[in-house]
């Protein structure tokens, strides 16, 4: 089958490798879209050191079941299906309480670690464990339906995070994430939504999908305005981006007694404003990934609660995965999602 490999730092290439075997508890997917992250990129250049080459990235993808294991029961070649990014052992303390993010043997496809490898889903197929698969809506195509593990991570902080209608909230950073962290916030009956970021276009998007106020992060007013604007701060804050300079924002902003929920986490430390953490009372969420949250996801896209289209900048072929990889990597104006498609597979809005 065909791949895109990662072969070294900044250098990737499709190559014809061996198709995924199975095992028992497996099935193997003809994928028909899989979508680029954010962190497939930061892989490609080196910069997390989860993406150790050779590598066959990519963890957010749709398609068909072409085989199933033996051990297999209840799915069949032909089931149009995703799948969890998260790989969870399905037996441990944590995916006995569903907690499945939290996996002591947590695996994610398309990662290759000091820990493990596993390839993922930037190829013509993929093997996958059962337990991880999620059956599409009828209508929904491929593209969209790849498009649910970001979705289902924005989701996931929104659950993490204790509110009451009417709540206010403010989300920092306007990428993917972040815009779909202000869609799900203003579904879950949150009042007043501040969004902020470097990117005006971003900024208009994140109001086009329901956010009351696009700041810019270079404002040198911004924390004057948002404390002025909600009478001593919001009830919630989302940080979306991952590094110090947005945590301590978060933290300028918030209400005493707010929260703060964690979503980004590009820098491994950071400085930590203890005593505004312990004197205002500020409770702290981490959000990793999703835990279970794939199937309400899967029918808020298909209702068209959770509006994607704006998001998906290309669906391109296979072939043409390593140019987008670089136009990402160099940060073009104006791309957000790019979905790369195997050309042997059909088109990815096929239902």
């Amino acid at each position: 089958m065909q791949a895109l490999v990662l072969e070294d730092t900044m250098q990737l290439a499709l190559r014809e490798v061996s198709e995924p075997a199975i095992a028992d508890d497996e099935v193997r997917i003809r994928v028909a879209a899989c979508g680029i992250c954010g962190s497939d990129v930061h892989g490609m250049d080196g910069s997390t050191g989860r993406r150790r080459p050779p590598i066959i990235m990519g963890h957010e993808a749709a398609g068909t079941i072409v085989a199933v294991g033996d051990a297999v029961s209840g799915w069949e070649s032909g089931d149009r299906v995703t799948f969890d990014s998260t790989v969870y052992c399905g037996i441990c303390a944590y995916c006995r309480a569903g907690r499945i993010n939290l996996c002591d043997q947590r695996r994610v496809l398309g990662v290759s670690c000091a820990e493990y490898h596993r390839d993922g889903a930037f190829a013509e197929f993929v093997s996958v464990p059962a337990r991880i698969l999620y059956r599409l809506p009828d209508g929904l195509d491929f593209a969209q339906a790849a498009m649910v593990e970001p979705v289902s991570i924005a989701f996931h902080a929104a659950n993490r995070t204790p509110m009451r209608i009417g709540d206010s909230a403010i989300v920092f950073g306007a990428g993917m994430i972040g815009l779909l962290l202000i869609q799900t916030l203003r579904l879950a009956g949150y009042g007043t939504i501040f969004a902020v970021d470097l990117d005006e276009a971003k900024l208009a998007m994140a109001e086009d999908f329901g956010a009351d106020h696009g700041l810019s992060a270079e404002d040198p007013a911004l924390v004057e305005k948002i404390l002025m604007m909600t009478d001593g701060g919001v009830d919630h804050a989302f940080e979306a981006v991952g590094i110090g300079e947005t945590v301590a924002t978060a933290f300028e902003t918030v209400r005493k007694g707010g929260s703060i929920t964690l979503v980004g986490n590009l820098q491994p430390k950071i400085d930590f404003p203890l005593q505004a953490a312990v004197t205002r009372e500020i409770a702290l969420y981490g959000s990793c990934a999703s835990s279970g949250e794939y199937p309400a996801c899967l029918e808020m896209i298909a209702s068209g609660q959770i509006d994607l289209t704006p998001l998906i900048t290309a669906v391109a072929p296979l072939s043409e995965g390593a140019a987008w990889f670089k136009r990402l990597h160099d940060k073009e104006p104006g791309l957000m999602k790019v979905i790369l498609t195997p050309e042997e597979n059909g088109n990815a809005d096929d239902a």
